[in-house]
């Protein structure tokens, strides 16, 4: 079992690939290195969506009596310290796998699969909340019905 074994797990996208590899064998690693990273992309999602509106240090300090409310506890500071670095560790891990899948996705010969295949790391940028990066991709999806599967299930690249 791989938990009792202290070896740092090796993701699917840090594995070295043989090359030459299909197409197929190409779309298939991308689609599973996107399925493995949906995770750490959500949540850095989240962290961004915290970032932006400002709630990273909400209700932690009280102006009224000028006190700081989490003074009493002494493991807040390790704990947020823990999830920084948590939140720190998804965040990499999600900028790894999308840069592992869009190397992948450039070496794809055949246009249909290599839109497919970038359609899929746009769903995963989107979850992230990698709005620029997903942009970029969008305008590289060729194929008419690919992009309108993304325009439909991201209004946000209508504009």
């Amino acid at each position: 079992m791989w938990w009792f074994d202290k070896r740092k797990r090796k993701e699917i996208w840090d594995e070295p690939i043989q090359w030459p590899i299909g197409d197929i064998e190409a779309a298939h690693r991308i689609r599973d290195i996107c399925r493995s990273a949906v995770d750490s992309a959500e949540k850095a999602g989240g962290i961004a969506e915290c970032a932006d509106n400002g709630n990273n240090d909400a209700g932690k300090y009280d102006t009224k009596n000028n006190k700081n409310k989490n003074s009493d506890n002494k493991n807040s500071d390790d704990k947020n310290n823990s999830d920084r670095r948590r939140n720190k560790h998804e965040a990499d891990r999600y900028e790894r796998a999308a840069k592992a899948a869009m190397e992948i996705a450039i070496k794809i010969s055949d246009d249909l699969l290599r839109d497919s295949s970038v359609r899929q790391i746009v769903d995963l940028c989107v979850k992230a909340n990698d709005l620029r990066t997903a942009r970029i991709l969008f305008r590289a999806i060729q194929t008419t019905s690919i992009r309108q599967e993304v325009l439909n299930d991201h209004p946000i690249f209508r504009r």
